[in-house]
C-alpha cells in the first residue's frame, strides 16, 4: 500500500496538466515499507520530450536522491503522465522500471476526471496496490 500526502498528490496532478500534451514525469519520496508513505515530491524534465514514453532526466534524479538523504528519506518511486491511455503501465514502462521496490504511479489526463493508479512492478510482473490520499 502507498500512503499519499494530500500535498503530493496536489503537485503530481498540477505537473501533469501543466506537462500536457507531452507526459510528465517526476519522483517520490519518503519512507519505504508497509505502508510506504510519500511525503515528498520531485517534479522531473521529461528528457525523451515525448506524449508516449517518459525518461526522468538524470540531473533531476541525483538531486531528488541527495535531497532525500538529507532529509533522512529515500525515493520511493517515480510517476509520470499517460496522456492519452489509461493509467496502467506500458510495455515500455515495465521494461524501463529501474527498482523492483519502487512504487510506479501513473496517472491518466485521457478522461476528463485525472486517474491516479500505483503498481509494483517486478520481474516483468505488474501488480496494482492500493493508494489511499491523506
Amino acid at each position: 500500500m502507498l500512503v499519499l500526502a494530500g500535498e503530493v498528490w496536489e503537485k503530481v496532478l498540477a505537473k501533469c496538466l501543466e506537462g500536457a500534451p507531452l507526459e510528465a514525469c517526476g519522483l517520490i519520496g519518503g519512507r519505504g515499507g508497509d505502508p510506504a508513505v510519500a511525503s515528498r515530491v520531485y517534479p522531473a524534465t521529461n528528457a525523451a520530450a515525448s506524449a508516449r514514453v517518459y525518461t526522468v532526466e538524470p540531473r533531476d534524479l541525483l538531486r531528488a536522491d541527495r535531497d532525500e538523504e538529507a532529509a533522512g528519506g529515500e525515493l520511493i518511486g517515480v510517476w509520470h503522465s499517460h496522456t492519452h491511455t489509461e493509467a496502467w503501465p506500458s510495455p515500455t514502462d515495465v521494461a524501463a522500471a529501474p527498482d523492483p521496490d519502487w512504487h510506479y504511479l501513473v496517472v491518466s489526463l485521457r478522461d476528463l476526471e485525472p486517474t491516479l493508479r500505483s503498481f509494483r512492478i517486478r520481474d516483468g510482473n505488474i501488480e496494482e496496490e492500493p493508494v489511499v490520499l491523506q
